[in-house]
């Protein structure tokens, strides 16, 4: 199977807060603008997943209409009482401590980088038993770089290990495509 995986559109935030789980829009205009170049890169007729969220599921709407299937477990880090937070008002022993423990650690109360390994790596095992050539999934950066290590044959506590210690560089909006076995 080949998976299109979609990072979503640039979210209405002002720079330097911290947001995972929170429920954020995109600008209209900005996804009116992205939606002919990703049509082009994506199959016609394969199934669309998507994160519930509203800056994945609204992109997922405009592409598959009310064919898309939306999945919680593609949603991003839950970071607590960290969401909505500046990133330079939020305590730094508690920053410090989550980059000691990276995948363990439970940023601001919410939810470890191996707890959502867990759950897309239960979204992958149920995506490749569809046994469809080619799947789209709109979802965000820490979805997809655990989508990609899952891909490889990693386990969920060596998905999340390997997603934590390399800084991502998924843009807002890119497609990356993963074979899988």
């Amino acid at each position: 199977m080949r998976l299109y995986l979609v990072r979503h559109l640039a979210p209405q935030v002002a720079p330097g807060v911290c947001y995972g789980r929170t429920d954020l829009t995109v600008d209209p205009g900005l996804q009116a603008l992205a939606l002919p170049a990703l049509r082009e890169r994506l199959p016609a007729g394969a199934p669309i997943f998507s994160s519930p969220l509203r800056r994945c599921a609204g992109l997922a709407q405009a592409l598959g209409g009310a064919a898309v299937r939306y999945d919680p477990r593609l949603a991003e880090l839950d970071f607590g009482d960290w969401e909505m937070r500046r990133w330079d008002d939020i305590e730094r022993a508690a920053i410090d401590a989550w980059v000691a423990d990276m995948a363990g650690y439970r940023p601001g109360g919410g939810e470890s980088v191996t707890d959502m390994a867990r759950r897309v790596s239960a979204f992958y095992a149920d995506c490749m038993r569809s046994r469809t050539s080619a799947a789209i999934v709109i979802c965000h950066a820490g979805a997809i770089r655990l989508l990609a290590a899952r891909a490889r044959g990693l386990a969920p506590e060596a998905m999340a290990l390997e997603a934590a210690q390399r800084p991502h560089a998924i843009a807002y909006g890119e497609t990356v495509t993963i074979d899988c076995v």
